[in-house]
C-alpha cells in the first residue's frame, strides 16, 4: 500500500519526495510557489486513449497535495489504495473529471461539491467508510458506473433518481435492509450487485428495470422472490444464492435468458441452489433449468 515515504513527487523520483516536504526549504528561493508545484504534478500526467490522466495510486497518501486542484484539464483521476479520510470541496474544481477511483482509502464522507463533476460518468467509491451519500451526487447525470461496495449504506438519497444514464451499479458488502427507492428509477441499469447486504424482500418495483440483465442479490436473507421480477425478460444472470429461498414464482419460467443452472459465480444463468428450498423444487432442480421450467409452466 505504500509508507509515509512514499507520498508524492519529484523530478528525477516520483516516489521519493512529497509535495509538502520540497517546500520545507532553508530559504523562500527553496519554496516553489503553488503553480511550480501543480506544474511538478502535471509532469506525471499522460494522455491515455485520448484522455488526460493523472495516478496518485499506492503513494501512502493521508491528504491530498492542494496543489491537484489546479490541474483542471484532469478527465481521468485516481486515487487509490491510499490514506485519505477526507476530500476537499476543491475537488468540484476538477471540472473536467470523467472518471475518479477513490477505491480504498479511509474515506468516511464525498464533499457536496462532487455536483460541480457535471461530466464524470464513472466513479469507484468502494472499499472505504462511507455511511451515507450527499444529495448533491444526484447533480452527476451523465454517471454511467458508480460503485459504492464495501461501506457501511444504509440507503441511497431520493435524488440518485435522476441517473437515467447509470448502467452499472454496485451496492454489495454494505448495510441496505431495503433496495433504495431511487434504484427503480434508474432505467438504464443493465447490472445491479446488491450482494451481502440485510436484504429481506424485493419490491414489486423492480420490473420497471427493464434493461437488466444482471441482478446479483447473494448472501441476504431474502424469503420470497416477487413474480414482477420474472418480467424481466433481458435478464441472462440472477444470482440469489445464500438466501432464505424455500419457493420460487411460478412465473420463472418466463426469464428464458437465463439458459441454465450456474455454479460458478461468473457464469451466466441462475443460481439457486444454496437455499432452503422445499420440495419438489430442491428434487425438480435436480434435472436443471429445464426440468425446473417445465415444472412451472401451466399446462
Amino acid at each position: 500500500m505504500g509508507g509515509k515515504q512514499s507520498r508524492s513527487f519529484s523530478n528525477k523520483e516520483p516516489n521519493e519526495v512529497s509535495v509538502r516536504e520540497s517546500r520545507k526549504g532553508s530559504g523562500k528561493e527553496d519554496q516553489p510557489s503553488l503553480s511550480s508545484a501543480a506544474e511538478r504534478i502535471r509532469r506525471h500526467a499522460t494522455v491515455h486513449f485520448g484522455y488526460s490522466t493523472l495516478s496518485l495510486a499506492m503513494r501512502g497518501l493521508d491528504e491530498t497535495p492542494s496543489e491537484l486542484w489546479e490541474l483542471r484539464e484532469l478527465q481521468k483521476l485516481n486515487l487509490s489504495m491510499n490514506c485519505l479520510c477526507s476530500l476537499p470541496p476543491a475537488l468540484g474544481a476538477l471540472d473536467n473529471l470523467v472518471i475518479l477511483n477513490l477505491w480504498d482509502n479511509n474515506l468516511s464522507s464525498l464533499p457536496a461539491e462532487i455536483s460541480l463533476l457535471k461530466k464524470l460518468r464513472v466513479l469507484f467509491a468502494c472499499r472505504n467508510r462511507l455511511s451515507e451519500i450527499p444529495e448533491e451526487l444526484g447533480s452527476c447525470t451523465c454517471l454511467e458506473v458508480l460503485s459504492l461496495a464495501n461501506n457501511q449504506i444504509t440507503g441511497l438519497p431520493g435524488s440518485l433518481a435522476a441517473m437515467h444514464n447509470l448502467t452499472k451499479l454496485n451496492l454489495s458488502h454494505n448495510r441496505i435492509v431495503h433496495i433504495p427507492t431511487c434504484v427503480y428509477s434508474m432505467k438504464g441499469l443493465v447490472f445491479l450487485h446488491l450482494a451481502c447486504n440485510r436484504l429481506e424482500t424485493i419490491a414489486d418495483q423492480i420490473q420497471d428495470l427493464v434493461n437488466l440483465k444482471i441482478l446479483i442479490v447473494e448472501g441476504n436473507s431474502i424469503h420470497t422472490l416477487p413474480k414482477t421480477l420474472c418480467f424481466l425478460e433481458s435478464l441472462e444472470l440472477l444470482n440469489v444464492d445464500f438466501n432464505d429461498l424455500q419457493n420460487v414464482p411460478m412465473e420463472l419460467y418466463l426469464l428464458s435468458r437465463l439458459g441454465r443452472l450456474a455454479c460458478h459465480p461468473m457464469d451466466k444463468g441462475l443460481h439457486i441452489i444454496h437455499n432452503p428450498l422445499l420440495k419438489p423444487i430442491q428434487e425438480v432442480l435436480q434435472g436443471g433449468l429445464s426440468a425446473l421450467y417445465n415444472y412451472l409452466k401451466p399446462t
